[in-house]
């Protein structure tokens, strides 16, 4: 079983969608470590690092996720986590914008995995099984 780390990055509280990721992570056998809303880059990482974990799954509801998120591949290098997997999804910039291009921004971000508002949460499981074998 595999422990991931989720939560809503920056100043974002959207609570309900967290907790379906929580538990659906669950239901496929993931080791589900929740920091919550309103949660630091360092929060991931922290807990990352207590946990052990294998990936960090970033959520973003409220459009500032590209600057909420800016240096984090560098800081998970930085503190001993460059094998970690990122991902990140949700509604995660200002306004309406070709998704590729923002996909491509955050890959050169460092971030493994990229996905638009309105994701079905199962068709990112399939894919963070297979990253995580």
């Amino acid at each position: 079983m595999h422990t991931v780390v989720i939560g809503v990055i920056g100043a974002d509280v959207h609570a309900v969608g967290n907790k379906i990721i929580e538990h659906v992570l669950n239901e496929h056998g993931f080791n589900v470590v929740n920091i919550g809303v309103l949660s630091s880059q360092e929060d991931f990482i922290n807990a990352a690092i207590e946990t052990n974990a294998k990936a960090i799954l970033v959520s973003s509801l409220y459009g500032h996720g590209e600057i909420d998120c800016r240096q984090m591949k560098d800081n998970c290098v930085e503190a001993g986590l460059s094998h970690v997997k990122l991902y990140v999804g949700g509604n995660i910039v200002v306004g309406k914008q070709d998704f590729k291009e923002v996909e491509d921004r955050f890959k050169k971000m460092g971030f493994d995995r990229v996905y638009p508002p309105g994701t079905n949460i199962e068709e990112a499981i399939e894919e963070i099984k297979a990253d995580l074998t």
